[in-house]
């Protein structure tokens, strides 16, 4: 079958691996993108969910918030000189704003009103990719932040015994690392618990392959094959769990121990909730 050389490019930008590789991944897939990147990972020349390297939208992340709620918008653009253009940022600016007051999951008339006006002003295709509303409840604290001219954003959810944890600079300070850490590194879970028994069984399924298709392995024995299969999947989870990963300001301590010593050292009992990746032109 034919295979587009566009879908060839994007399977690279995704997974890293070669041209070649990639049409052929695709021509044995049939043309299937997923399955294809599924092959790469089996032949062992892919990532693990990497992201495309070249987004194919411009654009800028917003972030709006009171004492507790917190909105974050994407509006993009086709030109990153549109995306420092001051009356973009101040329409987006006012975008955020407004869908907070409004409590927004998602855009609406009102919403999009000001980007038809931001768009007939600067003369450029503009849209509104994605609103999200964040509450936090009463021992809760939301904290964002923006990365790069907001090309990246990120909004962490933490969880004390008191309130009054959130007065302390130690506490504040780790949270604002965390926020910097899910931006450097943008896990796919936030710990084991969270990561679904079918994604395990589809991870067990390709490092087997990888295994039978390792030719120093075949003579192995069986137990020494599951110990390595077993070696892989800790890895990986290390790898794509935020508490499990290695601290951004140490990376020799995971995220969950830092998270401990912290809470041992203040006295408050903390605790990592929730958190959202966002950056501009990928879903």
């Amino acid at each position: 079958m034919e295979i587009k050389a566009n879908d060839v490019k994007a399977l690279r930008e995704k997974t890293g691996a070669g041209m070649m590789d990639c049409k052929k991944a695709l021509i044995e897939a049939n043309g299937d993108f997923s399955a294809a990147e599924k092959l790469l990972r089996e032949w062992g020349i892919a990532g693990i969910e990497k992201r495309a390297g070249r987004a194919t939208n411009e654009g800028r992340i917003f972030i709006a918030q009171n004492a507790k709620e917190l909105e974050l918008i994407e509006l993009a653009c086709e030109t990153d000189f549109v995306a420092r253009n001051k009356d973009f940022i101040a329409a987006g600016t006012k975008i955020a704003e407004r869908a907070l007051s409004q409590k927004a999951s998602g855009t609406n008339e009102s919403l999009e009103t000001i980007v038809k006006e931001i768009a007939s002003l600067i003369k450029e295709n503009i849209a509104l990719r994605r609103v999200v509303h964040f509450y936090a409840e009463e021992n809760d604290i939301l904290h964002a932040y923006l990365h790069g001219e907001g090309r990246i954003g990120v909004v962490v959810k933490f969880r004390a015994n008191n309130p009054k944890a959130f007065e302390n600079e130690k506490i504040t300070a780790f949270i604002h690392d965390i926020a910097l850490h899910v931006a450097a590194f943008n896990p796919m879970f936030l710990d084991e618990s969270k990561v679904s028994t079918d994604w395990i069984a589809e991870q067990k399924e390709i490092f087997q392959k990888q295994l039978e298709l390792d030719e120093k392995l075949k003579s192995k024995p069986e137990k020494v094959l599951e110990g390595i299969l077993s070696g892989k999947l800790k890895k990986l989870l290390a790898e794509v769990c935020l508490l499990n990963q290695g601290f951004v300001r140490d990376e020799k301590s995971s995220v969950a121990a830092v998270l401990a010593q912290v809470s041992k050292e203040t006295g408050y009992q903390l605790e990592i909730i929730d958190y959202y990746f966002a950056k501009v032109g990928q879903d």
